[in-house]
Formats: C-alpha cells, sequence, structure tokens
C-alpha cells in the first residue's frame, strides 16, 4: 500500500496525538491503530515520530523562540503544538523537504484537525522560524 507524504504526516500526527494523551503508549501499538492490524508502518512515519520524540526538546526550544513573551509552550493547545512539532523536525532534520512544503503541510492538517485561528497561529510561528 503506498501512502503520499500528507497522508503519512496526517498518520504521524494521529501517533504523536495519542502517545501524548498516554505516555505509558508503545509507538508500534499505535502504529497499528492508526493504520490498521496488517499494514506495516511506513518508514518515513517512524522516521517522523522517532525523530520528533528523540529530538522533541530541541523542538520545542525552537517553538518557544518564536512564541510572545511570557507564553510558555505549555500555554499551547496540543493540537497545534503538535503540528508544529512535526514541521519543525521537517525543518531541521529532513533536508529532502523544503521548509515551504513542512509549513504548508502544517497548515494543510490544521485544516483538518483545528480551526482558522490556529491555521493563523501556526503559520505565524513556522514562518518566523523558517
Amino acid at each position: 500500500m503506498s501512502m503520499s507524504r500528507h497522508d503519512i504526516r496526517r498518520l504521524a500526527f494521529q501517533t504523536l496525538f495519542a502517545m501524548s494523551s498516554n505516555p505509558d503508549a508503545v509507538a508500534a501499538d499505535v502504529y497499528q491503530t492508526v493504520l490498521g492490524r496488517d499494514i506495516e508502518a511506513p518508514e518515513y512515519l517512524t522516521q517522523l515520530v522517532d525523530g520528533v520524540n528523540e529530538h522533541l526538546a530541541e523542538i520545542d526550544e525552537a517553538i518557544s523562540a518564536h512564541l510572545k513573551k511570557g507564553w510558555p509552550i505549555s500555554r499551547l493547545n496540543k493540537t497545534d503544538l503538535i503540528l508544529m512539532r512535526i514541521a519543525v523536525y521537517e525543518i531541521k532534520f529532513v533536508d529532502e523537504v523544503p521548509d515551504k512544503v513542512s509549513l504548508n503541510e502544517a497548515l494543510e492538517l490544521s485544516k483538518e484537525f483545528s480551526d482558522e485561528t490556529s491555521r493563523r497561529f501556526i503559520n505565524g510561528v513556522l514562518s518566523n522560524l523558517i
């Protein structure tokens, strides 16, 4: 089964969201839930999920640097934060994905999982980061 990078990013968001809601969750189990039992996780999905988790402190620091003064990252809603974490991971660590593509993908996913206000916020933070 072939998936687009957009579909994989959507699955990465769902996986990271589930894992943030349940810190004891194991990525492999969450993959089976979001993909279905007999489908192997695409390599790019595991790269995104593992990459975000491995570089979480650096990613959050990059996001925090572009928030309003006095706004801690803990104040962000979980959906926006996870979408930005995926985009920042790609911007900082995935050379073959252009920064603008990562930004656009975060905005496209925000249309599905968030609202217009969040989309503008995500756009502002990521545009300043780029």
